[in-house]
């Protein structure tokens, strides 16, 4: 397989983007991030891709973002300053740096073509404000999705999960971190539909090609109609909101306490700690990295 971060290919009308870092649970860095939106960008300008997949390599979809290694992140703002103090911390250029990936995910909600979430394994913290950005979601029926990062190291960035819960099912899932396994989530209309893992991938791909039925023009109207009710919710403002608790909530100082123990204590047994009260998130002997 090609060491490409993120893998493109089109077959049968469908484009298909996999997250290609399967022995790191494909685990978000800048470069992964990078070719997602890059992805995207291409399947929005090919003539033949009529819907898109998004999915990961090796049984897993994504297992958030891949806080045990520098991800040579980027960042469009680099305005003049001062060299900082031991410590400090700037809001604004944390708020551009994550904003920066947050635009990057929401490629994915503006293009005009259908875009499916292949959920398998784990599908937790910065994997859901990607996959939830997606049009539909299709799981594993062993899989999980969650935003354990709630419970000590974050607030979602793209802000999907109370747009597409509501307020009762987004406090009980985000104020707790617990994970939703596959029925849970078709139950409570977070995903389209559940599916045993090994026939996933041949469900998702069919429903994807059915789409080269419809014009492309009646695709693109009615996902910016549906999409505009959203905006007209206030979504912007609650991603902007979200990307910028996300830093003031990393730069804690329980959180910081939590990231300096990973030197300390290693960094599974902290995971483990953290999760351990909720009884999840550790429980499978593929438990995610992050």
């Amino acid at each position: 397989m090609s060491d490409e971060p993120v893998l493109y290919e089109e077959r049968d009308a469908v484009a298909f983007l996999t997250l290609n870092r399967p022995d790191k649970k494909n685990t978000l860095t800048d470069a992964v991030i990078q070719g997602i939106a890059d992805g995207v960008d291409r399947a929005t300008a090919s003539r033949d891709a009529r819907a898109v997949v998004l999915r990961g390599a090796g049984g897993v979809f994504c297992a958030g973002y891949d806080l045990t290694a520098d991800g040579g992140w980027t960042s469009p703002f680099d305005a003049p300053h001062p060299e900082p103090r031991p410590g400090a911390w700037d809001p604004v250029r944390d708020w551009q740096f994550m904003g920066h990936n947050v635009r990057r995910f929401m490629k994915i909600w503006e293009c005009p073509k259908p875009v499916i979430a292949q959920i398998e394994g784990w599908c937790i913290g910065g994997a859901s404000d990607l996959a939830l950005c997606c049009d539909q979601l299709f799981m594993a029926d062993d899989a999980v999705i969650g935003y354990a990062p709630s419970r000590i190291f974050g607030t979602p960035t793209t802000m999907m999960w109370v747009y597409r819960l509501g307020l009762e099912r987004a406090k009980q899932y985000l104020l707790t971190g617990s994970e939703l396994d596959a029925r849970t989530a078709l139950r409570i209309g977070l995903v389209s539909e559940v599916h045993p893992a090994g026939d996933l991938a041949a469900r998702v791909e069919a429903h994807a090609r059915r789409f080269r039925h419809i014009p492309a023009n009646q695709l693109a109207l009615n996902k910016l109609l549906i999409n505009q009710a959203y905006e007209n919710m206030g979504l912007r403002t609650t991603q902007l909101l979200g990307t910028f608790f996300d830093g003031v909530t990393r730069h804690t100082e329980e959180a910081l306490q939590w990231m300096e123990s990973f030197s300390t204590r290693g960094f599974r047994e902290v995971i483990r700690d953290r999760d351990r009260p909720w009884g999840d998130y550790g429980e499978r002997p593929s438990r995610p990295e992050t």
